[in-house]
Order: structure tokens, then C-alpha cells, then sequence
């Protein structure tokens, strides 16, 4: 069974909320980054202080001068909730000819006044974050194609950014390659995929199973990391995809500056070694000849020769291709793959 296709109306607006700062917004962050040709505006409310340089439209703007067919919910607060005030702009673009999209946890099809609101106008509301599809426990069988899976060891450090390069590094050279996405954002950029994170336990293996089908013997499906084996809140969605992917490959994403897990304190990060040991250790179960292909880094808040002692330093000690997916983008380690065979 394969993951089945979004038909989401394109262009976008991205919707903005009154989010106060960009890490709420990383969800529209990333699809103007990744499908800048399919984003024709921005929306905001009053206060909001995200700005992603694209022109202000309000929903009638969009539809009636740039033919916008989907408002895309681009800030995720935490909890993932819809706030109050959003609701009457939400009706509102609906009112204007928009379909809807989002990735929150909480449905907007769950919010009577939206889904009635909706099925008066005949639109659609997509809940991507939810699948709809049937999913079935993972069976840990071996199966064609080659696969990659980005990790870490915490949430939120780059492993979306890192597989949606590595796959556009292989796209360029002509190689069989898919981004294969497994959190909202990615389903946006990629139409398609499963919201892992809101998969009940027992079927996290069997989705990622899904994600990434069997295939050709040298296509490459490059599949977008969630969580980490080191994070406890997130670890078991990464154990999940780690059993499920069978990856042939892992690629470590690593942000320097950070010591301690994101959003909770007490809980120090490992050194990289202890990061590459257990997430191969776990990788095993499914595929006892996983590798590790190379470390990703987000280099920043370094300037161009700090950024380029650190990687070639990070390299010497693991014996590893490092590169920056923004920075340097991911040629070595696309070499690494290519010439290990």
C-alpha cells in the first residue's frame, strides 16, 4: 500500500496568524523556501510580527488578482490549537472561493462553524497532519529501493531542510530520487506523505512503511526525520521511522550552538558519537548494513570561516562528510552515497 496524493489547489496564501515570532511560522517559512513559485501572498492579523516578504492580500485579493486556490495555515502556536480569533478569518477565505490546508493538531474539521461553513460553499478542508488512509502494523521485511532517513538527537534542527536537499542535490544529477515527507510541512512542500507524529503508536513502523514503498533497485526515497531517539517527549516517533524506513543510510542533523533539548530543560544533548552508535544500534532491527552517510550542520550563526574550520574540523573526527544544506549544500555527501557502493 502507497501513500496516496494531495490535490491541493495551487497557488498559495499563506496564512500568518498574529504569530509573534518566526518559529511559529516555520511551517510557512518552509514552503516559500522550497515552492516559492506556488506562494502568491501573505495573510496576517493584527499584531502579527512574522514577515516572509511576500505582499499582504487578504482572501478576496488572492482569489480575485492572483487566482489563489488554497489558504495554507503557515504558524503552528503550541499545543497546535485555533485560536478564537482565527475562526471568522478562516470563514472568510472560504467565503472568498479558498480551500483551506493545514497541519495543526487540532482539525479545523472538527470546528462545526468551519465544516458547515465549507460544506454550504462546497469547499474542501484538508487536515494534512491527519490520514485518512488505512495503516497497518509494520512487518519489518526487506524491500527494494534504497532509502536515507535524517535524524538527530532533538526535534526542530534541520532534518526536513537536510532531506529535502539531499534529494534535490540527487534530482540534479539525474538520479532516481523522491523526498518522502512524513510531518505537515513536508506533506505541504511534497503533496503528499503522513503526518507521522499523529500516528497512534502501534502504527508508526507500518506508515513509514508506507511512506517509503518499494521500488526501482537505485531510486533513492529520502525521508524527512521527526523527533529523536534522545528527546522524552518525541523519541518513539523516531524509533518508529527508524524501523519502518530500513534505512540504507542515515544523515545526522546537528546544530552546534545547542546543549540541551529543545523546549525542556535538564536533558544535556549526547556528543556525536553516542548520536551515530544509537541510532544505528536501532537502525539494525530492519537493516543490519545501515551506514551512516554524513552529518548535516546548521552553521548559521557562524560566519563563512568559523563555518568552514568547524566542518572540516567535525569531518576529521568522524571520518564523515559535513556539510551546511543552506551553506554549502549537500554534494559530499550525495559523493559519499554515490561512490559507496
Amino acid at each position: 500500500m502507497t501513500q496516496k496524493p494531495l490535490d491541493l489547489k495551487t497557488p498559495y496564501l499563506l496564512f500568518l496568524g498574529d504569530a509573534q515570532e518566526d518559529g511559529l511560522a516555520k511551517t510557512a517559512f518552509g514552503i516559500h523556501e522550497w515552492c516559492p513559485e506556488k506562494c502568491k501572498g501573505q495573510m496576517r492579523l493584527d499584531g502579527c510580527k512574522v514577515d516572509l516578504g511576500l505582499e499582504d492580500l487578504n482572501p478576496v485579493e488572492a482569489k480575485t488578482v492572483h487566482n489563489v486556490g488554497t489558504l495554507v495555515i503557515g504558524v503552528a502556536n503550541l499545543g497546535g490549537y485555533v485560536p478564537d480569533n482565527w475562526v471568522a478569518p478562516l470563514c472568510g477565505a472560504l467565503r472568498a472561493g479558498l480551500d483551506i490546508a493545514a497541519g495543526l493538531h487540532t482539525r479545523l474539521n472538527d470546528i462545526e462553524f468551519l465544516r458547515e461553513t465549507a460544506k454550504q460553499l462546497g469547499r474542501t478542508i484538508y487536515d494534512v497532519r491527519q490520514t485518512t488512509q488505512e495503516l497497518k502494523v509494520g512487518n519489518g521485511q526487506k524491500r527494494s529501493g534504497k532509502r536515507l532517513l535524517t535524524v538527530a538527537a532533538d526535534c526542530a534542527i534541520g532534518k526536513k531542510y537536510a532531506a529535502l536537499a539531499i534529494a534535490k542535490e540527487m534530482q540534479s544529477r539525474g538520479m532516481a530520487a523522491d523526498f518522502r515527507a512524513t510531518g505537515q510541512t513536508g506533506i505541504l512542500i511534497a503533496g503528499g506523505g503522513i503526518g507521522i507524529d499523529a500516528v497512534v503508536a502501534d502504527f508508526i513502523s507500518g506508515a513509514a512503511e508506507m511512506v517509503s514503498p518499494e521500488n526501482a533497485k537505485d531510486h533513492w526515497d529520502i525521508i524527512e526525520g521527526q523527533g529523536a531517539l534522545f528527546h522524552p517527549a518525541y523519541a518513539g516517533v523516531a524509533l518508529g521511522l527508524l524501523h519502518g524506513s530500513q534505512p540504507d543510510a542515515l544523515v545526522i542533523c546537528h546544530d552546534p550552538d545547542r546543549s540541551h533539548t529543545a523546549f525542556m530543560e535538564g536533558f544535556a544533548l549526547p556528543d556525536m558519537e553516542t548520536v551515530i552508535r544509537r541510532n544505528i544500534e536501532a537502525a539494525q532491527l530492519t537493516n543490519p548494513h545501515v551506514k551512516v552517510a554524513g552529518i548535516s550542520v546548521n552553521t548559521s550563526r557562524m560566519t563563512d570561516d568559523d563555518a568552514k574550520f568547524y566542518m572540516a574540523d567535525l569531518s576529521q573526527q568522524t571520518k564523515l562528510p559535513v556539510c551546511d544544506p543552506v551553506r554549502t549544500g549537500m554534494n559530499n555527501i550525495v559523493d559519499y552515497l554515490v561512490h559507496d557502493r
